[in-house]
């Protein structure tokens, strides 16, 4: 049996994964940046913007699903770190009231519950199930269960630049689709309308996750790049800035040794977690896993065959 609890990126599948091969955006390299001009949210270090330089790569066009996921874990036996701890974070709105009174309220934000029993196969604890929702996005997944299926599928994390150029789709938009702040009437992606945490109207017409080829792509062929699940990165968390406020940070940051996660979820709304905007982030250590965190993977070109000696 495959070793994937001890592996790394690195150690992985030398080409992609059958299962995900077909579903691959080749995206050329050049120069490119990561941050913003217009930082809405400056605490989490989104500007201002940093230039940087990428070589060609590949990004799936979906997140990775519950079903991808489901055929990695029963084929190397892998156990997340949320099965391992025995818990993980639940929205309030998907437990039952028995559940809800007995779990856990976490403070200073009451509407996440710790819940015994959750983890990606029962993303809201005992009694749910991913087997009606096998083509949304895998959740409650770590960093580290993240990269374990990456090693599987013969992919890699993106780092923070490989993200944001890829949701941009060769522009520089705030929004894969544009400029243009959704509104609770016509939502192009899957996030949270009405009021925060108490009244979704889910006129997107979803509640929690949509399955990962809904809403319009970019203009690389990228679905859900914003909204639906936050995505994990390759990336350490920091905040680049000599304010007293983001020195702190980062010393927290690296004291629990965060990660990058990009993108929002169907929990961000603009009067809350404005985080659904290309350069937003947020860090969280490696092992949180939670109802809103998933991933999706980039790829490495194959590697062009040696010349041939000369005879």
């Amino acid at each position: 049996m495959l070793d994937v609890q001890a592996m790394t990126p690195a150690r992985g599948r030398a080409e992609p994964h059958p299962m995900l091969r077909d579903a691959i955006a080749w995206i050329e390299g050049g120069h490119s940046f990561v941050g913003t001009r217009q930082p809405v949210i400056r605490a989490d270090g989104e500007g201002p913007p940093r230039p940087t330089k990428l070589s060609r790569y590949g990004m799936s066009r979906y997140a990775a699903s519950n079903r991808q996921f489901r055929a990695f874990a029963d084929e190397t036996g892998y156990v997340s770190e949320a099965e391992r701890f025995g818990w993980s974070f639940v929205f309030w709105m998907f437990l039952p009231e028995e559940l809800a009174r007995a779990s856990r309220q976490v403070v200073g934000t009451p509407w996440w519950h710790a819940v015994d029993g959750a983890d990606w196969r029962h993303p809201a604890g005992p009694g749910s199930s991913i087997e009606d929702c096998l083509d949304h996005p895998v959740v409650q997944v770590s960093w580290a269960d993240a990269n374990a299926f990456a090693a599987w599928a013969g992919g890699r994390l993106p780092t923070e630049a490989e993200w944001e150029h890829a949701a941009r789709g060769g522009t520089e938009h705030i929004f894969p689709w544009g400029d243009d702040e959704p509104s609770d009437d016509t939502p192009p992606l899957n996030i949270w309308q009405g009021e925060f945490p108490r009244r979704n109207l889910a006129t997107d017409g979803y509640l929690g996750t949509a399955p990962v080829d809904s809403f319009a792509p970019n203009p690389f062929g990228l679905y859900n790049m914003s909204g639906n699940t936050w995505e994990w990165c390759a990336d350490r968390f920091r905040v680049r800035s000599l304010s007293a406020a983001a020195k702190q940070r980062d010393i927290d940051a690296l004291r629990e040794q965060e990660r990058t996660l990009k993108g929002g979820s169907y929990l961000c709304h603009r009067s809350y977690c404005h985080r659904y905007r290309i350069a937003a982030r947020m860090g969280r250590s490696p092992d949180s896993a939670a109802g809103h965190i998933g991933l999706r993977l980039a790829f490495d070109p194959p590697a062009e065959p040696a010349p041939e000696p000369a005879a």
